[in-house]
């Protein structure tokens, strides 16, 4: 616990502590007045309440479209898996703006729906609640999916042998296996669509905003250091109760259970019933997931003169005369892969560690150490921005001319969905086995290395993917603190939607589908590079 505990200790809670304490501090006194103020203020309850209802419907609704999808992915084998898991977890890795921008198209002012029949679901709750299904479907489809394609079918096909119907046999044998599984990617969902920005930001209008909005509006237009400090401590209760409801409530169902090959998991469907369960989620991916990518790629080539590669020269263009994005394209995207390669082997190595310790550790103190963890999901991407700079100005950790700021704070994003990803299945591996090994004469390391890697090898794949694909697309504190000749490709295309013009939008779009097409070949080259037979990647 150690080295996760100091990493936390002083890439996170340092730099918010130190913003908040900038905004309730004036001339030395605390201004704890300014809570009472906020809190009390109509329009903060309103936001606060916005937050809370549509965070956890966005939740309900994601689970309910992605279950089904974990399922397939995880026990038919079909022509084109491997591309189409590659294909649904770009969104995820998008930029918040980016996915806003394409919903936008999608359904706003002379977007595809309106077109074709005339109806508008921009400025709505269903627009927000659509889009957050668009981002996080690929958190439910990897996390569960990943654990039930190990899961052993003949436990289950024993129960229906004993006289279970169907139902009841994965009611009684299979969920209880999958709810450590199906709570983490709730909490994952649930803390993303709480503390959602780009997307309410863009389809939300002047009607809707949630906290994270919130906290823009009042740090980086209305200069109101006080109001986002109270707003962000706010932020952090929610989180903090949300975490300690998880953790009392999942740690109760998980325990040891036997893990299989996946390969020996996954066949092709039989019967008209699985045939139509993987044709209706090919098309709700087709309906959720490629036509907002495809509207994304349609207005990039829709260029004034004709459809064709204008905006995509223009961006040439924009970087050799110096202008809002001035450095080449091929370089954004090297630097986007550098700073996301080196996050995540930050976050493999911290969250490896802090996975391993809640796994052979239990009580209160473990279970505070596991909600640590997760804060950063619940935090303000614009407050951990500005608490780096203010934070890490002064020796020994003067480090805001230095590149490695930036994976840093994108390594903050990465660690929980590491130990998310490996803490089911490591707590599901019998502690029987390394107590065997440790009779037999090996040590803990050798015990680690022999028994428990070969059965987390492919969690520990999903965990890197993860890390990477978050890392690639996080936007809201690298803005803050990228060097602007070193820009990664989300800061670039936050850029072009800044300025006005059909131009600029125009090159956005080709900067978002230059940045769809990285994050898919990387996520494709991810899948084909496996760490072993069982590895999903």
């Amino acid at each position: 616990m150690a080295v996760p505990t100091a990493f936390f200790a002083l890439f996170f809670l340092y730099p918010v502590a130190a913003i908040v304490a900038r905004g309730l501090r004036d001339g030395g006194q605390w201004r704890l007045g300014r809570a009472g103020e906020v809190l009390t203020d109509p329009a903060v309850l309103d936001i606060l309440w916005f937050t809370g209802w549509q965070a956890a419907a966005s939740t309900a609704l994601t689970l309910a479209v992605a279950l089904p999808g974990a399922y397939v992915f995880a026990r038919f084998a079909f022509p084109g898996k491997r591309l189409l898991r590659a294909v649904v977890t770009v969104p995820f890795v998008l930029p918040t703006v980016v996915a806003g921008s394409a919903f936008l198209a999608l359904l706003g002012h002379g977007g595809l729906l309106e077109r074709l029949w005339g109806v508008r679901l921009d400025t709505t709750v269903w627009s927000i609640l659509l889009a957050h299904v668009f981002f996080n479907y690929a958190v439910v489809v990897r996390t569960v999916g990943g654990l039930w394609a190990q899961l052993d079918p003949r436990q289950e096909e024993a129960a229906r042998v004993l006289g279970a119907s169907r139902l009841a046999a994965w009611r009684r044998v299979t969920l209880p296996a999958l709810a450590p599984a199906v709570a983490a990617a709730a909490l994952m969902v649930f803390l993303f669509t709480f503390t959602s920005f780009g997307v309410v930001q863009i389809l939300g209008g002047p009607r809707y905003a949630t906290l994270e909005v919130a906290i823009y509006r009042e740090t980086a237009q209305l200069l109101d250091l006080p109001t986002a400090a109270v707003l962000t401590l706010v932020q952090f209760a929610a989180v903090a109760a949300v975490l300690g409801l998880h953790a009392w409530t999942v740690r109760r169902r998980e325990g040891a259970l036997k893990l299989v090959d996946p390969e020996r998991t996954a066949r092709r469907p039989r019967g008209p019933a699985q045939w139509a369960l993987l044709w209706g989620v090919l098309a709700s991916v087709a309906l959720l997931i490629l036509l907002p990518l495809a509207v994304l790629v349609e207005r990039s080539l829709d260029a004034p003169g004709g459809y064709g590669l204008g905006y995509y020269r223009a961006l040439q263009s924009a970087a050799d005369s110096g202008g809002t994005f001035f450095v080449a394209p091929m370089e954004a995207v090297w630097n986007s892969l550098r700073y996301a390669a080196v996050a995540a082997v930050f976050a493999l190595v911290v969250g490896g560690l802090a996975a391993a310790a809640l796994t052979r550790k239990a009580g209160r103190l473990v279970r505070g150490f596991d909600a640590l963890l997760m804060l950063p999901l619940g935090t303000s991407a614009v407050t951990v921005g500005f608490g780096f700079l203010i934070a890490l100005d002064e020796p020994p950790l003067d480090l805001r001319a230095s590149w490695i700021l930036v994976p840093l704070a994108q390594a903050l994003v990465g660690v929980p969905f590491v130990v998310r990803t490996m803490l089911p299945v490591l707590r599901a591996v019998d502690h029987r086995l390394r107590e065997a090994a440790a009779v037999l004469g090996a040590s803990p390391l050798r015990a680690w290395r022999e028994v428990d890697l070969p059965m987390v090898a492919r969690a520990l794949g999903v965990a890197a993917g993860f890390a990477f694909a978050v890392s690639l697309g996080e936007f809201g504190a690298t803005v803050f603190i990228a060097r602007p000749d070193h820009p990664t490709l989300p800061v670039a295309v936050a850029r072009f939607l800044g300025r006005a013009g059909q131009l600029n939008y125009g090159q956005a779009m080709a900067l978002s589908t230059i940045l769809m097409l990285v994050c898919a070949a990387s996520l494709l080259l991810l899948e084909r590079i496996r760490t072993d037979r069982s590895g999903e990647f």
